[in-house]
């Protein structure tokens, strides 16, 4: 397949990569979800991608795009880069067919998708960790490509890859006899909505395509806005799957065709919402895989009565992470919060403080020093509330009985520092 822009993959491009995916990649269900119907009043399905052997969507794009190379394409063997989803869908596939592969991955990635990769890929891939972030490893995994005359295989920015992952759509509308109104897909280079979004123009026009990113990472959502792509200066990793500075040339040439409405989740959105769908459902899924599902609560209205789809692309979350969700989580849902306390140094003055907490409000956190031949003495303290609603009131008691605080949450500079 040729790697000139085009401004749609065609359906024949999507049907020949089913086709040669069968047996490869599971048909993952397409169900509706009775508790996210109830709540937004309308039907809602999701497509279980985190489902697949490697627990993402990315095995679809990375197969396709390496079970089409020649032989010559291969004897020097494959480099890519990825954050980690991309990583294990090329291990799998390197193993499967026999190709000697090397995966660079930013140092910050979840040791979970680090160990999957060394599983999927075993003998036949090398992993090597560079930079903070995957642009980082992208750079080093190009250049390493060029000196060893390698083939480098794209995580998004590439025909046969856009293809793969464009056969989730063809599932989903295989798999349904209701009319999609709206699905919603998370975006991080784009490849994922590219396939998807083509093969839906071509096949339900009708249906309107919702992008959805993190906040912190909003390369296609700059990019649209400059009507050009563009390379962000810094980006918020935090959700990793789909955390990257700059949108490819080929997605961004096809998002311009196919993309309906942008919506950009906050980090700490997507945190309260992993720990919904966990809590609720019994799902677990990484920050790229809870992103859409995210986005519900911004179009609500209009979904009200709509048939919407939304694929989970990833469930590789790292058990370590959890206490970050919920930290994150906590202070998105104004439920935590941070002061300095200035105490003055006397028997009580701890008691005293105690006395203006509400009957739901916790100390979660608590650092003090006492300093000698002072008259007061700092502290750092977290209270986590219950509801958000008890904040103002606490705020209002504090100052009733002249407790000398300041909130670090509105202070970036000193949130930073302390937190």
């Amino acid at each position: 397949m040729e790697t000139t822009l085009k401004p749609i993959i065609p359906v024949s491009d999507i049907v020949t990569a089913s086709k040669r995916l069968e047996g490869i990649v599971r048909l993952t269900p397409f169900d509706q979800n009775v508790n996210l119907s109830e709540k937004y009043e309308c039907n809602i399905f999701l497509k279980r991608e985190d489902k697949q052997s490697v627990r993402s969507f990315k095995i679809r794009g990375a197969y396709n795009k390496m079970a089409s190379l020649s032989t010559d394409e291969t004897k020097e063997g494959i480099i890519c880069a990825s954050a980690g989803n991309h990583a294990q869908g090329v291990a799998f596939a390197c193993a499967r067919l026999g190709i000697k592969g090397k995966i660079y991955m930013p140092n910050p990635t979840p040791d979970q998708k680090i160990n999957k990769v060394r599983h999927f890929g075993k003998e036949w891939v090398e992993i090597v960790l560079h930079g903070d972030a995957y642009d980082d490893a992208y750079a080093a995994a190009v250049i390493e490509a060029e000196k060893c005359k390698a083939t480098f295989v794209h995580p998004f920015n590439d025909l046969d890859v856009i293809a793969g992952q464009g056969t989730i759509a063809a599932e989903m509308l295989s798999q349904t006899d209701k009319k999609l109104d709206y699905i919603l897909v998370a975006v991080g280079g784009g490849g994922l909505i590219s396939g998807v979004g083509s093969y839906f123009k071509s096949m339900s026009p009708n249906t309107k395509i919702i992008a959805v990113e993190a906040k912190g990472a909003p390369a296609l959502a700059t990019s649209l806005q400059e009507g050009k792509v563009v390379r962000l200066d810094s980006i918020d990793t935090f959700a990793d799957g789909i955390a990257v500075k700059k949108i490819g040339e080929i997605t961004f040439n096809i998002c311009k065709n196919i993309v309906d409405r942008m919506i950009l989740v906050p980090e700490g959105k997507i945190c309260s919402t992993i720990l919904q769908l966990y809590n609720d459902e019994a799902i677990v899924v990484e920050p790229a895989g809870a992103v859409s599902i995210s986005a519900l609560d911004y179009i609500k209205d209009d979904i009200k009565g709509k048939n919407v789809g939304i694929i989970v692309c990833g469930g590789n979350n790292d058990i370590a992470r959890t206490q970050e969700i919920t930290e994150r989580a906590l202070l998105y849902e104004n439920r935590k919060h941070y002061f300095i306390i200035t105490f003055p140094q006397r028997a009580g003055a701890l008691r005293d403080f105690l006395d203006v907490l509400g009957p739901n409000d916790d100390i979660a956190y608590f650092q003090y020093t006492k300093k000698n031949n002072r008259n007061s003495g700092p502290a750092l303290v977290a209270i986590e509330l219950a509801d958000a609603a008890d904040y103002e009131p606490l705020i209002q008691r504090m100052k009733k009985e002249n407790i000398n605080f300041q909130h670090v949450n509105d202070n970036p500079e000193l949130f930073a520092m302390f937190v």
